[in-house]
């Protein structure tokens, strides 16, 4: 398709467009573009990375099973080289949960990332729209033919081959008329996290607090209504003496614009008290204070969509070997109750790895679209493992390869099939681009 000035009032061309700026829907975009796409992405802020950056979620959890084996690499795997090329990511290590697990992350710095996901982007030739909010969908039949943008220059139009929606609450196919899963009996979304900066920290000290002190710690700060949630996971600001904190509990459903407004102000009132709480009762801490609040309160769950397969958590735990795998995780179901300061866990195995089939990312009545992110046809229980930000990095690596195979070999007169798209040659692209599938 075209390659239309973006500042242009006519309507943009583009193979694909990813409604969506997270980590899911960046690497989704720079896969594509890397296949020879033209590419537009689609973002709300003037920054790319979503929970990982507005967010501030600051460590991306679980790239190995629990004797080391990789299973998240590619495209998630060079975000972090190049976090490390700006001296923006401390080393993969292993550290203890709040449950007592075991777990292995890569603590960044959230702000280096913004400067990451801008280089990938550029140096691939994706269009970043920035600025831009979703404001309706065109389709003809089974196929999105075209979005309208709001930006600052009006209302922009976009014509597009293939549509991947990453915008986290699936906007894009909610107005596509995508079909969407419910919740079952007894299941709750899982609460949203207002993350917090707080520092300095006299690490030595915070580090040297026994699994059993800090729990207690914690407990006490719940029963006391100093936190929101039992727990005082934090995440060490690279080339600092500060942390992010996730600890705060928001049970609302974050595609309800008023409880979302509400639960921004909310976060930010729980941050503040946890603050005080911890200056106040962790050793180590007596000298800190809030420094930052996240741009946005980060969201774990809202709508998801129902695909041609909706992956479940007892293929999770088995786990089913899918012929359509397009990415694999490690990370244990782990849910987050709307309300009360607990946490149900189900960990996995030491050598445990799941795969994610291509079918969970299509959409049952949509011809053109893929769905990545916290938002694919996944059960409630399934999502909770799924959710993280590395796995949905390999699921947005894949969804861009497959939608730039689906934009090319659109047949003439038939436009853009992603069921068409051949999985055995998808798999190829994902392992050469040193994707992990098993």
């Amino acid at each position: 398709m075209g390659s239309e000035n973006i500042g242009t009032s006519h309507a943009v061309e583009a193979d694909v467009v990813v409604c969506g700026g997270g980590v899911a829907g960046t690497m989704a975009a720079v896969a594509a573009a890397r296949q020879g796409a033209s590419v537009v992405l689609v973002e709300r802020y003037g920054f790319l990375g979503g929970n990982a950056t507005a967010g501030a979620v600051a460590q991306f959890n679980s790239w190995q099973t629990g004797n080391g084996r990789t299973v998240v690499a590619g495209l998630a795997d060079e975000v972090v080289r190049r976090l490390r090329a700006y001296g923006g990511a401390r080393e993969h290590d292993r550290f203890m949960m709040s449950t007592g697990h075991h777990m292995d992350r890569v603590e960044y710095e959230p702000e280096v990332l913004k400067l990451v996901l801008d280089d990938m982007v550029a140096e691939s030739g994706v269009r970043p729209l920035l600025h831009a909010s979703l404001l309706d969908v065109q389709c003809e039949g089974r196929r999105v033919t075209g979005l309208r943008v709001l930006t600052k220059g009006g209302v922009l139009s976009l014509r597009l081959g293939v549509l991947v929606d990453a915008s986290g609450d699936m906007d894009a196919l909610k107005q596509a008329g995508a079909r969407f899963l419910e919740l079952g009996g007894g299941e709750a979304l899982q609460p949203a996290t207002m993350m917090f900066r707080f520092g300095p920290i006299d690490f030595e000290r915070f580090g040297a607090i026994s699994k059993a002190e800090l729990a207690e710690m914690a407990a006490r700060g719940y029963a006391q209504g100093g936190l929101a949630r039992a727990a005082l996971h934090s995440s060490r600001v690279p080339h600092s003496d500060d942390a992010w904190f996730n600890i705060s509990r928001l049970a609302i459903d974050a595609t309800d614009p008023m409880a979302l407004g509400g639960a921004e102000i909310e976060g930010r009132r729980q941050a503040w008290k946890a603050a005080g709480f911890i200056a106040a009762h962790v050793p180590g801490c007596g000298n800190g204070r809030l420094r930052a609040f996240a741009t946005q309160v980060g969201v774990r769950e809202t709508r998801r969509v129902e695909g041609d397969h909706v992956l479940t958590a007892a293929e999770l735990l088995q786990p089913v070997q899918f012929a359509d795998a397009v990415a694999a995780g490690a990370y244990p179901i782990d849910i987050h109750p709307a309300k009360g300061g607990s946490l149900h866990y189900v960990p996995m195995g030491d050598d445990h790895a799941y795969q994610i089939p291509y079918r969970s990312l299509i959409p049952t009545t949509l011809d053109n679209a893929l769905g990545v992110g916290r938002g694919i046809s996944a059960s409630h229980e399934a999502l909770a493992a799924i959710r993280v930000m590395t796995i949905s990095m390999a699921v947005g690596h894949a969804a861009g390869i497959a939608a730039a195979m689906a934009a090319r070999s659109a047949g003439e007169g038939m436009g853009a099939q992603v069921r068409s798209v051949a999985v055995p040659a998808l798999r190829e692209a994902l392992l050469r681009g040193g994707a992990v599938l098993a």
